[in-house]
């Protein structure tokens, strides 16, 4: 059976990686509440908003059996304390300023859902960032580029210049981890 994948993502960067795969979507984003719920741990967030992702991408376009959904969430964990995307200016200019010089994990959540099921996969990788001035951190902001971003960058972008070293997935990073993505589409039956 042929198995249509949807993408519950808006994510231009996801959409791209799915298609470096070779994997033939259609794109169908959902709006949840993204907030911390109290005491959740970044890793228990990341992977419950994965899920919430998938199953509100299923309630909107229908689960039927040759429909797999996929859904992913991107957070950055800091000293235990989970990262998300900046609210304004003010909140880039912090959050960048407390990577600087220091090392975070970069954790992406990837959920697959059939009517078979669903499983969920969290990839850690860390990032070391190099020292960066106020005046960086201003110049970077008025590119536009880590206005929607978690952690207030974009590796792939502009904001790859301040990684000195990655651990783990460069793709996770992006948005997508390319390898686990694979191997989880390939036990719910979709094969590029």
């Amino acid at each position: 059976m042929t198995r249509t994948v949807i993408l519950a993502s808006a994510s231009p960067r996801r959409t791209a990686l799915l298609n470096q795969l070779g994997i033939a979507h259609s794109v169908a984003p959902v709006g949840i509440d993204e907030s911390r719920l109290a005491d959740e741990t970044p890793l228990a967030q990341v992977a419950r908003l994965a899920r919430e992702k998938a199953q509100a991408s299923a309630a909107k376009v229908g689960l039927t059996a040759d429909t797999v959904i996929l859904a992913s969430d991107t957070l950055i964990s800091f000293n235990g304390e989970s990262v998300g995307k900046p609210i304004d200016r003010n909140d880039a200019h912090r959050i960048l300023s407390m990577l600087s010089g220091n090392t975070h994990e970069v954790l992406t959540s990837i959920c697959v859902m059939s009517t078979e099921g669903q499983k969920t996969q969290v990839i850690t990788t860390q990032v070391e960032f190099a020292s960066l001035t106020p005046a960086q951190i201003d110049a970077y902001w008025d590119t536009g580029e880590p206005a929607d971003k978690a952690g207030s960058y974009a590796i792939q972008g502009i904001g790859g210049q301040f990684v000195v070293a990655i651990k783990g997935s460069a793709s996770a990073v992006v948005g997508l981890p390319l390898f686990e993505t694979r191997e989880l589409l390939n036990e719910f039956g979709v094969t590029s």
